[in-house]
């Protein structure tokens, strides 16, 4: 009996606590989605930016988002997923391997942007790719990459070791072990934490703001050393730069709710990717 009375009033707090977060998350996108839907149509999605930003569409800064998020993954993913797979099948468990975890946790947890200025020190300035694309993705990776190697490493241990000790006791050696009887169970997790990852830095503004993106680009960019629009920036130029507030006051919400639309299109490409790899693998 006094086990019950302590147990139901944590489980009413934790549903009370579940239930307001879950309700302030929904108002929140009831209220883009209800003041920006006004703002999407064709040629605000397709039109370049005129009026320096404050009229127009908001195409290049569309397409800006989409390049930073594809150099974003191509950088990041393959380094943090051979990270994790060495620290947890290959790296010998001992004071070293026990730092090298600690500082990338720790990592993951710095301020974006710190990322920001690391990136314009170490890109911008000291490797000379100025304000760029390039610049721009490399900083975007390095501050996902703690948690993609956390998350991956994670997936990694979850996978029962009676499966690579059955794999090597029939002779198999290291890596066909790993990648015939470990990636397969290991990749739903590995891939759902690195996709939301990169769900983040897509809305990230501080990183970009010192390392690639420009407050007014009518055209798009030719090559990965240009700077790029992006929509996270463009909104805040909208929200925070332009003097007449109430006449790009749609304009702000119909960003919004693309960035917002984005963003949640990443994460059920996560959720997708999850639920096909492990209807595929099951142990």
């Amino acid at each position: 009996m006094a086990a019950k009375r302590i147990e139901a009033p944590a489980y009413i707090a934790m549903r009370a606590i579940t239930y307001s977060v879950v309700a302030v998350i929904g108002y929140l996108i009831i209220d883009v989605a209800w003041k920006g839907a006004g703002a999407i149509t064709w040629s605000f999605l397709t039109e370049v930016p005129r009026n320096s930003g404050s009229e127009g569409g908001i195409f290049p800064a569309i397409i800006g988002t989409f390049y930073l998020i594809a150099g974003t993954v191509v950088a990041a993913l393959p380094l943090g997923m051979g990270a994790a797979i060495y620290l947890s099948e290959y790296a010998v468990q001992g004071r070293f391997t026990r730092a090298m975890r600690l500082a990338i946790v720790t990592l993951a947890g710095v301020p974006s942007i710190v990322f920001g200025l690391f990136g314009l020190g170490l890109f911008c300035l000291f490797l000379g790719m100025g304000q760029s694309i390039l610049a721009g993705c490399l900083t975007l990776a390095c501050m996902v990459l703690p948690t993609i190697i956390v998350a991956s490493e994670e997936a990694l241990r979850a996978v029962p070791a009676s499966l690579r000790e059955g794999s090597l006791a029939l002779g198999a050696g290291k890596w066909q072990t790993i990648w015939r009887n470990v990636l397969p169970y290991a990749v739903p997790g590995m891939m759902t934490g690195s996709i939301l990852s990169i769900g983040r830095a897509a809305g990230e503004t501080a990183p970009i703001l010192l390392t690639a993106a420009a407050f007014y680009l009518p055209t798009l960019p030719q090559s990965a050393y240009d700077q790029v629009m992006a929509l996270p920036y463009h909104l805040y130029i909208l929200a925070t730069q332009m003097p007449d507030a109430q006449k790009v006051r749609p304009m702000q919400y119909g960003t919004a709710l693309v960035l917002l639309m984005l963003v949640l299109g990443v994460n059920l490409a996560a959720i997708a990717l999850r639920s096909h790899f492990r209807k595929k693998y099951r142990w």
